[in-house]
């Protein structure tokens, strides 16, 4: 292992620690992944980061993909490494420079340098280092369509088995009092709401949950929705509050919800590959933008 600025850097190769994921199963922070291309808005996400590991005495580990073309490496054996050699040189300078930021002071901090071009790497990444929570930027600021569909952001959250908090804006004093936790109120969401529960009590948050009932085919009256919601309390065997807000669309639903309640952190399980199709369909004609630039965590189902 290499060393720049206190910052030591895993060339081409994993450093595996020896200890058993946690992935907010219970109350503790262990490590944080934080992926950067160098753009403001990682840097965001690698401030909101530090936070939070200062707060939990956690580490960060940088992961910086190249991202190199098979082109490119498709040389001879020398002139690969050469080329291996230049980028990865290029990366580490940037990297000294991208992160001598005072917020990283007393923060134990690793970087990984890879030749990736699949964001799907991130999770293969954070399962070997033993991560609880991917911290990123995203540049998405019109409302879930923008922030998750045909973006890395997507390509991370689709596949990552751990938490991923997207960062959209700077905070320089991220103040997580009150979380929301998204649910159509299924049995299959309860593990995904344990998980943001853990990571609610983590930041000393209170946390409710919230179904939005949303016009069309299975859009249903007070009565109904209310034995829905105690079906539900009686599944996931905790108090919690779980309230529903009726609204033409689930994403604005969500934002409305979260901005008249002065909400922190919305927290919305998702479906893998299915991303979060169930929450996001179509567009959208009212401006969440201003509403979407609150912290999004998403958990795999």
């Amino acid at each position: 292992m290499k060393t720049i600025t206190g910052i030591g850097v895993l060339d081409f190769g994993f450093f595996i620690q020896e200890q058993s994921p946690i992935a907010l199963t219970s109350d503790i922070m262990k490590k944080i992944l934080v992926p950067i291309d160098f753009s403001q808005h990682s840097e965001y996400a690698l401030e909101v980061a530090a936070q939070i590991a200062k707060q939990h005495e956690a580490g960060i580990l940088i992961l910086h993909m190249i991202g190199v073309a098979d082109s490119v490496l498709d040389n001879s054996e020398i002139a690969e490494e050469q080329e291996a050699k230049y980028y990865l040189k290029m990366a580490k300078s940037k990297l000294k420079e991208f992160t001598n930021k005072d917020y990283l002071k007393e923060i134990p901090v690793e970087a990984i340098i890879q030749n990736y071009k699949d964001f799907k790497e991130v999770n293969q990444v954070a399962q070997e280092q033993n991560c609880d929570l991917v911290v990123m930027g995203s540049h998405g600021t019109s409302g879930l369509s923008d922030l998750f569909v045909g973006s890395n952001t997507e390509k991370v959250v689709r596949t990552s088995d751990i938490p991923v908090l997207v960062i959209k804006q700077r905070h320089q004093d991220l103040k997580v009092n009150k979380i929301v936790f998204a649910s159509d109120l299924e049995k299959e969401s309860i593990p995904a709401f344990k998980k943001a529960s853990a990571f609610a009590r983590l930041l000393s948050a209170s946390i409710e949950i919230v179904y939005i009932n949303h016009a069309g085919a299975n859009f249903m009256g007070f009565d109904d929705v209310e034995k829905r919601v105690e079906s539900f309390k009686k599944e996931l065997g905790e108090p919690v509050e779980v309230n529903f807000y009726n609204y033409h669309t689930v994403e604005g639903g969500l934002f409305n919800y979260c901005f008249r309640n002065d909400v922190d952190l919305l927290v919305i399980p998702t479906h893998g590959r299915k991303g979060l199709a169930h929450f996001v369909v179509g567009s959208l004609a009212e401006n969440v933008s201003n509403h979407a630039k609150m912290p999004v965590m998403t958990i795999k189902l």
